[in-house]
């Protein structure tokens, strides 16, 4: 007896035709071509849960349609194509594209012929404009940026520095502005603020170093001192490239250091250069004692002349500082004696560069070449007489070809205009504000650097009344020692100070209010007695005054 099926169950429930009985699983077998494959079974529709779809009958008025889908275009993509692919009488209409056969196509194309054909030569007319205007302008464009490569390429093949259009200032080898550790050096510098050389005129002060370092050893041993032998010993210290310019850069900052002459006959113990060819020495200038033959170079003129390069280079910025200063509106004025740090507002970074002062070169040996060379040389061989007479002819031509006129005068500075931002503003009111900040700024460049150390700590005597407060609460103590304060103080504050350094905080802030922080010295050791009952934002707010009542003057 065969057991019922779980399918045969439901097909009972279910309402409708009954369903099929099971059937057998085929036996699958491997094809050979010699017998045709059986034929399958029409499947009943009894056994599949899906519906059986109609066979289509073709009939003679209505053909079977396509497997596929034909895609069918609007008009307006069907003229871009025709832009694209070729004239209009190839794909006149979208129905060209269409499913062929169709009555209903053959109507709408029928119908719609002669308005598409118009608006397909519309259309081509002003696709065809447009893009012929776009295409002569991304022409010219193409274009300059070709000129401009050219150019660009024409100088660096000559060796010009390149030069920034946009900006109108210098800029590196390949157009490229100096990366920031240059740029920003001033606002690296670790310390309190001060008078900062930029990041160039510290390297050239380094070179210097470097330089008088190999200048001294040489001449203490009375031997000469050339160019190429002190610039392998600078290169081999500093890591850095060193030519003529700098040693003329240096020559302009300190011109009383070294004398420089062209000299022949030098033993170098070099291949490359002959010993009767000319060569840079060096000799460095020295104030000869009294009852000394040959002074000598030693440590303490090496640091004497550094001093000397490096006060030099602060006054060359301080002449720029100076032309800054007297650029602002209302100029200032700063003694030089009191000037402890740059204006805020001077970018020390972009101080110009030092020129180099000129170097002795050695004397070109004349060699005539060609027939106007030798008729020049000639001259020599006229008699005076004709010399003379040729001389006041020149002279003559050139009083009547250079007549004295006067220079054009400067142009009349312009007013400053206000911005737009202050239109309408007083300008007593914007006189009085600028005033006051350039006297806020002149008290901020002559302070003394033990003025900016109290100020400093001020600014931290808030923060620490508190956290020293909150030691007194946490402890329960009337009174600690200082050793005790201070590392406690130390330990709880955000930054990171020595308990010397507290210990210093802890006496101005009794200093500034003897009524809430008391020192009591008892033997060897100082204790620290707080007020706890005082008010904490009152506190705080007096030292918020004195602060400011500090900074301001």
């Amino acid at each position: 007896m065969a057991q019922p099926r779980l399918t045969d169950f439901f097909a009972r429930r279910r309402p409708g035709p009954r369903a099929a009985p099971p059937r057998a699983k085929p036996a699958w077998r491997t094809p050979s071509p010699a017998k045709p494959a059986p034929p399958t079974p029409a499947r009943t529709p009894g056994g599949s849960r899906k519906r059986a779809r109609p066979p289509a009958e073709p009939t003679r008025d209505h053909p079977a349609p396509p497997a596929r889908r034909r895609l069918r275009l609007p008009a307006d993509t069907v003229s871009s194509l025709v832009l694209l692919c070729g004239p209009v009488h190839q794909v006149s209409s979208p129905s060209a594209l269409a499913a062929p056969g169709s009555p209903e196509e053959a109507t709408r194309s029928a119908g719609q012929l002669p308005c598409l054909a118009a608006q397909e030569d519309k259309a081509s007319s002003k696709v065809t404009l447009s893009e012929l205007k776009s295409c002569l302008q991304r022409a010219r464009e193409l274009g300059a940026r070709a000129q401009e490569l050219k150019a660009s390429a024409q100088r660096k093949d000559a060796g010009e520095p390149c030069v920034l259009e946009d900006q109108g200032q210098p800029a590196g080898p390949c157009g490229q502005k100096p990366p920031a550790y240059q740029r920003f050096h001033a606002l690296a510098q670790p310390g309190p603020p001060g008078l900062v050389l930029p990041y160039k005129y510290q390297v050239l002060a380094e070179m210097f170093r470097s330089m008088d370092t190999i200048v001294g050893m040489l001449y203490n041993r009375s031997e000469t001192a050339t160019f190429a032998k002190v610039k392998q010993g600078v290169q081999d210290m500093m890591r850095k490239r060193f030519e003529e310019r700098n040693v003329g850069q240096i020559r302009t900052v300190y011109p009383a250091c070294y004398r420089f002459r062209q000299e022949r006959n030098v033993p170098t113990f070099k291949d490359g250069v002959k010993r009767s060819d000319y060569q840079l020495t060096i000799e460095p200038l020295l104030d000869q004692e009294a009852g000394s033959t040959a002074p000598q170079l030693t440590a303490s003129h090496l640091l004497r002349r550094r001093q000397v390069f490096g006060q030099n280079l602060v006054e060359r910025v301080r002449e720029h500082h100076r032309a800054f200063l007297a650029s602002l509106n209302p100029p200032m004025v700063v003694p030089e004696d009191q000037l402890t740090r740059w204006h805020p507002h001077f970018n020390v970074d972009e101080v110009p560069d030092i020129e180099p002062a000129e170097l002795p070169q050695p004397p070109t040996t004349e060699k005539l070449a060609t027939a106007q060379e030798v008729l020049a040389r000639a001259r020599s061989l006229m008699s005076p007489r004709m010399q003379k007479a040729l001389s006041d002819l020149a002279l003559r031509t050139a009083k009547s070809g250079s007549p004295g006129s006067p220079g054009p005068a400067p142009p009349a500075t312009p007013p400053a205009t206000p911005p737009a931002a202050l239109k309408g503003v007083s300008q007593d009111l914007l006189e009085r504000i600028r005033c006051k900040q350039s006297q806020k700024q002149l008290a901020q460049m002559t302070r003394q650097p033990e003025q900016e150390r109290r100020l400093q700590r001020l600014e931290r005597l808030p923060e620490l009344a508190r956290v020293l407060r909150g030691i007194f609460v946490s402890e329960r103590k009337p009174a600690l020692t200082m050793e005790v304060a201070c590392a406690r103080m130390a330990g709880s504050y955000r930054a990171a100070l020595s308990p010397g350094e507290m210990e210093k905080h802890v006496q101005l802030l009794s200093e500034l209010l003897p009524d809430w922080l008391s020192l009591h010295h008892v033997r060897t050791d100082t204790y620290v007695k707080l007020d706890k009952a005082a008010d904490l934002a009152g506190v705080l707010a007096r030292l918020a005054h004195l602060a400011r009542a500090e900074a301001a003057l």
